[in-house]
């Protein structure tokens, strides 16, 4: 199928390199456009706007900062649905699927689906032309984890919402960057499944900060630690990254500590709205909300460590 793709970021860009590199036509599109520029030596073919995506692919990628962006890129002006006079009305008539890799509030992700079904009702002026085609447009929530490693190595694991039908169908898409597939429920619970992953994931680095921050001050070597707690319960994919990470200089970024923050508020709003208890993810939260203070927003997700580095001793008043 043609396929295009909405934002080939740190993650975005090898995902797209291995949609190619299995033979697929990859059309890509990118607010910056010199990043989507960037891939096509390499095969891509480079559009103006999300609306020609529409018009030329059968399955479009999305992988944006937030519901914001996944919001503007969907329905906003130049958008894959946007309805303006000669817009995509007509342009949406070859688009089947909208899979979206960004992670963004379940709640978001269910009223953004809502509104795509909408626009091939028969009683939608919008969606008149949609509606001559046989099928609808099928929404699929399938945020990634992994990090930008699992994107390089073809290894993500992803967690997906929406029709069985419609996964199957873009499956093989998926599988091009991949290592597993799995299916979590309706629209929103892919979603969910990574809000939980999430959770986990900043929970784990913030302890591996402390343990780290622990180690240097009591006077041993906490680059050793990784190596020292291998085999241990204690170990893990997040120990081995983020020691060397954390005691290292001159690594290479592997995203921004406000996306986590981005994550831990979407887990703090939604554990509001089930009534679930979540004191951790409280904590680590409040350690986020004092990094952006600090100025670290835009530091790498190791800068837990950075958080935790006030000078010992201080002032009492």
């Amino acid at each position: 199928m043609e396929t295009g793709f909405c934002g080939p970021g740190l993650m975005g860009a090898p995902m797209i390199r291995h949609l190619l590199r299995a033979g697929h036509t990859v059309h890509v599109w990118n607010r910056t456009r010199a990043k989507a520029e960037a891939l096509r030596a390499e095969g891509a073919h480079v559009v103006d706007t999300p609306r020609e995506l529409a018009a030329r692919c059968d399955a479009v990628l999305l992988c944006v900062a937030d519901a914001a962006a996944v919001e503007q890129t969907v329905f906003g002006p130049g958008g894959l649905l946007d309805c303006a006079p000669g817009g995509g009305r007509l342009a949406a008539q070859r688009l089947r699927w909208i899979v979206d890799h960004s992670s963004i509030p379940p709640a978001a992700t269910r009223a953004l689906a809502r509104r795509v079904a909408d626009f091939g009702e028969p009683g939608n002026a919008a969606g008149a032309a949609a509606h001559e085609r046989a099928t609808s447009i099928g929404w699929i929530d399938a945020p990634v984890s992994g990090g930008v490693a699992g994107a390089t190595a073809g290894t993500l694991a992803i967690m997906a919402g929406g029709a069985a039908s419609d996964l199957a169908a873009v499956r093989p898409l998926l599988d091009a960057y991949a290592a597993r597939v799995t299916h979590m429920g309706e629209v929103g619970a892919g979603q969910t499944a990574k809000l939980c992953n999430q959770a986990i994931v900043t929970a784990t680095v913030a302890a591996i900060a402390e343990a780290v921050s622990l180690a240097q001050r009591s006077g041993i070597d906490a680059a050793k630690l990784s190596e020292a707690l291998a085999g241990g319960w204690a170990d893990s994919v997040l120990l081995r990254t983020f020691v060397p990470r954390m005691t290292q200089s001159g690594q290479a970024p592997i995203g921004a500590l406000r996306t986590f923050q981005k994550d831990v508020d979407t887990v703090a709003a939604t554990a509001y709205e089930t009534g679930t208890p979540m004191p951790v993810a409280s904590t680590v939260q409040q350690l986020l909300r004092l990094g952006a203070a600090m100025g670290l927003a835009d530091a790498d997700f190791s800068a837990f460590i950075d958080i935790l580095q006030t000078p010992r001793g201080g002032s009492n008043g």
